[in-house]
């Protein structure tokens, strides 16, 4: 099969903010449908997910087998062994989130990496206890229509027969390549002549096709309790893991309350701590008091949208696992309403920004990396946003020979007590609520999101980039709805971020110099990085229209019917 890429060259040829769009209509990128729609990262997976609709399907099972192929194709970002979040809307309207978030070991503590500041990132003391087929098996019982093998056909067939490389996932090998050829379960995979898999070449993941085959023939427990759950304590513990096979028995995928807010009549959707769901009703509560449609992307506005960002990044140091710290809940009840927002917006200086302790961020904030994003509508009206991941690139370096499964290093999204006052230019200590301790799920910036307008799904989006999943996911919210963009116009208009701490107004290559300058002038330090965040949306129209896009970025496409 061939994987369809779009040059890096198309995301930054726009000019932002005199940015008029593309032609939307007579670009295939954007997918216009009636019936259902899909976004992801891969055409392939997308149209995996898009044909489990059209087979009577739900929302979840198509999101269960879009999610699957993620985790196989782009296996750098995503898979079963990691974890995730996944936001469900049924047709009735209710909603409900599915928490399958890795948990930390029984045998894990705060002073666990003080000798071995790696181990958080590398190895078998980094991997928390996957969650993800729980999480999927708990979601499938509840919402799936289809029988659960049918799900993993198709990425099992991927995975026997094989598919092309593509240039996205060329690069990830060939970055990552001076620790793959020293590896000899990647480098099976990844290098098998001595050198990298380049573009266009075939890539096959033989034994997780195997591995995919028993879980759909028995069930999660052949995973959590089975011969899977004894290849991967060994693996972890034959690097220093602690990992056992009652951690793996005990991991609960949770059914959790989403958390609901507002923006101009709509009404939003979204996923609780530890997931950072708040922090983007939290913006948007900020910046709804601006006249951003009538005004446009004005310098000033731009400078309010990265104001806004700083505050939802203090706000976010104050989040963990609920379960830890009840607190928390608390927290996140007072920082979403519109009183606080607006009194946020009283403290915001249209001239200038300020340094981070002018926000009130209590604690240092975690930075996160890595997973995949997938988007999922049908016009039965139930809908799905889900977000998986791995954390870092290739997770843990970590990957199980007998299963193929690359095991994830979520444990490296904790925060630990050990840098208190020497890991941030601040002085802020690490976040308490974030400390490692047996059974937690670590803080994530995971922020799956569903929009209804008058009762029905108008949105459903979300994305994939660590940190930068916040302020992709709002932007796109906001060139849809203020900048009333098509979803197409909306993922590919060039970004900023910024999240409080580094106290940094980033861009990606390609935008506007002068913006940049002007927010100079407001005194913010700026810097630029490569594209590299894949947003996933599907936006349905008044007459029923469905418009699906997936983010060029990271070779996204949607697939509808």
């Amino acid at each position: 099969m061939v994987f369809a890429t779009v040059n890096v060259i198309l995301l930054i040829i726009a000019f932002w903010p005199r940015y008029h769009g593309v032609d939307a209509r007579r670009d295939p990128r954007l997918v216009v449908a009636r019936q259902g729609a899909v976004s992801s990262e891969s055409p392939i997976c997308s149209h995996i997910g898009s044909n489990v609709l059209q087979d009577g399907g739900s929302a979840v099972d198509a999101a269960i087998a879009t999610t699957l192929c993620i985790g196989v194709m782009n296996m750098y970002s995503s898979g079963i062994g990691g974890g995730g979040f996944m936001l469900i809307r049924n047709s009735d309207g209710s909603s409900e989130a599915v928490d399958f978030r890795e948990t930390a070991p029984a045998a894990s503590n705060t002073t666990m990496y003080d000798h071995h500041p790696s181990g958080s990132r590398i190895g078998g003391l980094a991997v928390g206890v996957p969650g993800e087929i729980r999480g999927f098996e708990l979601a499938h019982q509840r919402h799936g229509k289809l029988p659960w093998a049918r799900l993993f056909h198709p990425s099992i067939r991927l995975c026997l027969e094989g598919w092309e490389v593509n240039k996205i996932l060329a690069a990830r090998i060939n970055d990552s390549i001076s620790w793959i050829l020293t590896n000899p379960n990647f480098a099976e995979i990844f290098a098998p002549n001595g050198r990298g898999l380049q573009k266009g070449e075939t890539i096959r993941r033989v034994q997780l096709g195997l591995t995919l085959q028993q879980i759909a023939r028995k069930g999660a427990d052949v995973f959590y309790t089975g011969y899977i759950a004894k290849e991967l304590v060994a693996e972890t513990q034959h690097t220093r893991g602690i990992m056992t096979l009652a951690d793996m028995a005990d991991y609960k995928a949770l059914i959790t309350e989403p958390v609901f807010g507002s923006y101009h009549g709509r009404r939003v959707i979204t996923v609780a701590p530890p997931a950072s769901g708040p922090v983007i009703l939290s913006v948007l509560n900020i910046i709804e008091g601006y006249n951003l449609k009538g005004e446009g992307r004005t310098y000033t506005n731009v400078h309010r949208l990265t104001e806004a960002f700083k505050y939802g990044f203090a706000q976010r140091s104050y989040y963990g696992d609920p379960s830890d710290f009840p607190n928390i809940t608390q927290y996140m009840n007072r920082f979403i309403t519109k009183g606080h927002a607006a009194a946020v917006r009283m403290n915001i200086t249209d001239w200038t920004t300020h340094n981070v302790p002018y926000y009130g961020p209590a604690y240092e904030i975690e930075e996160t990396h890595g997973t995949a994003h997938i988007s999922v509508y049908s016009s039965k009206g139930d809908a799905v946003s889900v977000t998986s991941t791995v954390n870092l690139p290739f997770g843990a370096q970590l990957m199980n020979r007998a299963t193929g499964i690359i095991l994830n290093n979520e444990m490296d999204d904790f925060s630990i007590p050990s840098t208190e006052n020497g890991g941030s230019q601040y002085g802020m200590p690490p976040s308490p609520y974030n400390y490692i301790t047996p059974g937690k799920r670590p803080l994530s910036s995971s922020t799956p999101t569903i929009i209804e307008r008058s009762g029905r799904v108008e949105m459903v989006l979300g994305a994939s980039g660590g940190s930068h999943i916040i302020t992709a996911t709002l932007q796109t919210i906001i060139n849809m709805l203020d900048y009333e963009q098509d979803p197409l116009n909306a993922i590919v208009q060039p970004r900023f971020h910024h999240q409080l701490s580094p106290n940094l107004f980033a861009t990606e290559f390609g935008f506007p110099t002068d913006v940049i300058d002007n927010m100079r002038k407001r005194n913010h330090n700026t810097t630029s990085y490569l594209p590299f965040t894949g947003v996933a949306a599907i936006r349905v129209m008044n007459d029923g229209t469905i418009l699906a896009a997936g983010d060029p970025r990271k070779g996204g496409l949607a697939s509808g019917f």
